[in-house]
């Protein structure tokens, strides 16, 4: 699983350098558990993991959201409502006015102790960014387990019943596409209308906006690439199709990724190969050394970057929020 780690880890890189801007968002990663495994995942999450936040940390994430000023606070994992304090993080998120964003793969929502969870998303006004990597069952089977396309429509028609993506009710409703394989995702804006279209015919379901997302050659994923001997050829392409214009856009640039000791990282992706972030001046910076700084000790900070940084700006770009242009 890790045979991909060294080779990003410890080569050079032509990727331009960054700087970030600011720190509007809070990219947390509640735990590795997740109740599915899929063939993408660059996290690696699995039902057999078992890092999980704690309630110490919970709360070292809500201090840190008020003395940075973060707007918005996007929750992921693995299965980010399996960790048991993600409700209490939630709610206090909310109550100091702060966006919420729960990346869920749906299928969790029928997962045992979960009855409750999509009501009470809706209940805290929390955006959903849920997985759907296809609208064809074949292809989400393939890549997801079998029976997830299946219970992945239940759930979305479980969050419409509430009026998630209704346009109306405040609550928003986004789905994410991501390629079968090491290739770049296709427009975002033809795909996000075939994906209404045919989910609308078929199911009757509605949704906001389709982000499309490129895969990461890392973790999971990475190691596939390796295995089949295409790392290389999928490194190329993603090179080959890397946009200047898109530098501007990438997510690195206005949020930090917290892991769920509480260390801080430029992205996720840089979180998944222990790439820690050099604010500060310090090796290693935890959300305890954030919150004894000034404020703007994270701002206009060098982002550290690797070739897989080419997957968010080849092509139309990509990021937690979609295409980038």
């Amino acid at each position: 699983m890790h045979a991909v780690l060294p080779r990003l880890e410890s080569q050079r890189t032509t990727f331009p350098p960054l700087r970030r801007r600011s720190v509007s968002t809070l990219q947390v990663n509640l735990g590795y558990k997740c109740n599915q495994s899929c063939l993408h995942c660059h996290v690696a999450a699995s039902p057999q993991r078992t890092e999980m936040m704690d309630g110490e940390t919970v709360d070292l994430v809500i201090d840190t959201l008020r003395h940075v000023g973060a707007k918005a606070l996007d929750l992921t994992g693995g299965a980010p409502e399996l960790n048991p304090y993600f409700r209490a993080l939630v709610a206090e998120a909310r109550a100091l006015g702060v966006r919420v964003i729960d990346r869920c793969n749906l299928t969790v929502l029928f997962e045992p102790g979960q009855e409750t969870t999509a009501q009470f998303l809706a209940d805290h006004q929390v955006a959903v960014t849920a997985s759907l990597p296809c609208y064809s069952v074949d292809n989400v089977d393939k890549q997801r387990g079998n029976g997830v396309f299946d219970q992945s429509i239940r759930a979305l028609q479980l969050l419409n019943s509430l009026g998630y993506g209704d346009g109306a009710s405040g609550l928003e409703l986004n789905l994410v596409y991501n390629p079968q394989g090491p290739s770049l995702p296709p427009s975002q804006v033809k795909l996000e209308a075939d994906y209404k279209r045919i989910l609308g015919e078929s199911f009757g379901i509605r949704f906001d906006h389709l982000f499309t997302l490129a895969n990461m050659p890392i973790q999971r994923f990475g190691s596939t690439l390796i295995s089949k001997g295409t790392f290389e050829t999928y490194m190329t392409v993603l090179k080959d199709a890397h946009r200047d214009e898109n530098l501007d856009g990438v997510m690195c640039r206005d949020q930090l990724s917290i892991d769920w000791q509480g260390y801080v990282y430029d992205c996720d992706f840089n979180q998944m190969l222990g790439l820690a972030t050099r604010a500060g001046g310090r090796p290693r910076t935890h959300l305890r050394d954030v919150l004894a700084s000034a404020r703007d000790a994270l701002n206009d900070g060098a982002i550290v970057v690797r070739d897989h940084c080419y997957g968010c700006t080849a092509g139309q770009g990509s990021s937690c929020g979609g295409a980038l242009g």
